[in-house]
């Protein structure tokens, strides 16, 4: 069984190695009151180093922004390392917006331009700060069926929880004590006026898809599901259709 708390101290000694060998003095993390930024910025907190946790509404529903401020105090009572800022992207995502209005620009294409917005003040903190910026995507995400926006949330320095499963990010937060609301709360990306889930726009919950990737991963004998064969088919599609994501870019070579 995994030993879950030295796991925690495990990735924190390597974020403050990786830091101190690159002169690196503070680490940025984006909070969005979700389980992955929760748990990334906590163990940003255990490195001892500067920590700044950003959090950036854009039209953010309520209980999304209220759960990344939850987080953020939390962070902040139990280490005194940990700095803060919100910096509310709405109205810049609104001219910004309103700029393109006469060329019709997509639900998906207004999606990514809210994460790449992120992105972008995240670099400008960290490159005031003489800090990297932090990734908190999981290996289901980065590596899977490619959850994530290309030089959005994709955009990152480090990336501490690529290597781990949904499910074992879920036992970090539970070892690292994280806020009980936010380990209970739906996992969203928070860039739809909708609210939708990501098991909404995936089709399958991340425990499935774990299953999936373990299958392809692992084949086994065993008779799969009907259930079982839909999300096979559903982890193919997005891992195709996301393979941009994931791959190098292409580069023609003389």
């Amino acid at each position: 069984m995994e030993d879950w708390q030295t796991l925690s101290n495990e990735i924190a000694d390597w974020l403050k190695e990786y830091a101190d060998s690159n002169q690196i003095t503070a680490l940025i993390v984006g909070v969005s009151g979700g389980i992955d930024s929760a748990v990334t910025s906590a163990l940003c907190a255990k490195t001892g180093l500067k920590t700044i946790a950003l959090n950036m509404p854009i039209h953010q529903e309520a209980l999304q922004y209220d759960l990344s401020n939850l987080h953020i105090e939390w962070l902040k009572s139990r280490w005194e390392n940990v700095d803060s800022h919100t910096i509310d992207l709405t109205r810049t995502f609104d001219l910004y917006a309103n700029e393109l209005s006469n060329h019709s620009l997509s639900d998906l294409a207004s999606a990514n331009t809210r994460a790449r917005l992120r992105m972008t003040t995240l670099y400008a903190i960290a490159g005031s700060n003489n800090g990297i910026v932090v990734g908190t995507g999981n290996k289901v995400e980065d590596f899977g069926v490619g959850f994530f926006t290309k030089y959005g949330d994709g955009g990152v320095d480090i990336s501490p929880l690529a290597d781990l499963y949904k499910s074992e990010v879920y036992a970090l937060a539970e070892a690292l004590g994280i806020v009980q609301e936010i380990q209970e709360a739906a996992p969203t990306d928070g860039l739809w006026n909708d609210g939708r889930t990501d098991e909404d726009q995936m089709g399958a919950t991340y425990e499935e898809l774990e299953c999936a990737m373990g299958q392809i991963e692992n084949p086994s004998s065993e008779a799969l599901t009907e259930r079982q064969e839909e999300v096979l088919g559903i982890y193919r599609r997005l891992h195709n259709a996301n393979s941009h994501k994931m791959n190098p870019i292409p580069i023609f070579k003389r």
